[in-house]
């Protein structure tokens, strides 16, 4: 049968690689059960023809739908572009696509969405950190969908994890700043409540500050989304009234905000202020003053979360070892100096 708009089907393939239907479905669905030079034969008739496998068909069979689900908390920002692109690419090496979904730190809209993926028989789901609604994990769990969570790590998890320990990298930008001298510095993290990467990474900084004998006063916390507009007119309001010698922010979106409230009000960085991100995203090592920040491999982490959901897709069982972490590097640039 020919499918919608007169699309060739299998029955095509087959004339054209003079095997049967069965032979052409197997190729496609058990490559393994089909000799190498038929496999090509029907390979190349299906490339001649212009033939698109039906997925969805296969799905309804109890086989794999191809497809792979990646929810991630915003696709407005650098925070999450190059994890994705590396996701993605390496879905492809698989011969798997990518269906992305954003809940905007919304974790009642991330259960919507897990459904939705759930209705389309999706062969598996990364989340981003560990911070999920019970009702989410749940319907997973229920469906036997393979899940493994992204972007923050923990030794002891109950879902396999591929991430960074985000607690370390609050550690390291504040070790960083007290070795330059600073004592008195001030953060500006986005809301936690929602945001486990951001929690550990504010967790990570207080400790670090506190071991130092140095009590952080409520006015040297503020409160900001991952937005470079509102960073900067956050930063140009507290840089005014009471100076800082140096801000750690909770990532470089929020960084570069601040650099660019000093840069509007003539506060010269890193010579009247220091600043450092988390992320080290596309941009940071070309602005002016290039961000001193913790690089944060987004690109290992999406290649190596694709490697590892697809072959639980396959297998059915949970990756060895069962969580990885990433390591962070601080990578010093021009936006810290000594105090």
């Amino acid at each position: 049968m020919r499918s919608r708009k007169g699309a060739p089907g299998i029955v095509e393939v087959a004339a054209r690689a003079g095997v049967s239907p069965a032979t052409v479905s197997r190729t496609f669905n058990e490559p393994d059960m089909v000799r190498g030079p038929t496999r090509k034969k029907i390979e190349q008739a299906a490339e001649d023809l212009g033939y698109i496998r039906n997925r969805m068909a296969s799905a309804m069979h109890n086989r794999f739908s191809g497809t792979i689900g990646l929810i991630v908390p915003t696709i407005d920002n650098a925070i999450f572009a190059e994890l994705i692109e590396a996701f993605s690419a390496r879905l492809q090496h698989h011969d798997r696509t990518m269906l992305i979904a954003a809940h905007s730190y919304d974790l009642n809209q991330e259960i919507a969405i897990v459904r939705s993926l759930l209705e389309r028989r999706i062969d598996g789901i990364v989340l981003v950190g560990f911070g999920h609604e019970n009702v989410t994990l749940n319907m997973l769990e229920q469906r036997d969908v393979p899940v493994i969570s992204i972007w923050n790590y923990r030794e002891n998890t109950e879902l396999p994890c591929v991430g960074a320990d985000n607690f370390e990298a609050g550690a390291i930008v504040t070790k960083h700043l007290l070795d330059l001298g600073h004592r008195d510095i001030a953060f500006v993290f986005p809301d936690t409540v929602n945001n486990d990467r951001a929690r550990y990474r504010l967790k990570g900084a207080m400790n670090s500050i506190q071991s130092a004998g140095i009590k952080v006063p409520p006015s040297r916390i503020f409160s900001c989304p991952y937005d470079i507009g509102e960073a900067k007119q956050l930063a140009r309001r507290f840089l005014v009234a009471n100076r800082p010698s140096a801000v750690i922010c909770g990532n470089d979106i929020i960084a570069r905000g601040v650099i660019y409230a000093c840069q509007a009000d003539g506060i010269k960085v890193p010579d009247d202020l220091s600043v450092i991100g988390i992320g080290d995203f596309n941009g940071s090592a070309h602005m002016e003053p290039r961000l001193t920040t913790v690089r944060l491999p987004a690109k290992q982490i999406g290649g190596l979360a694709a490697d590892i959901i697809v072959k639980m897709s396959e297998t059915g069982a949970p990756p060895i070892p069962f969580n990885r972490k990433i390591d962070l590097t601080l990578v010093e640039r021009g936006s810290t100096r000594k105090c």
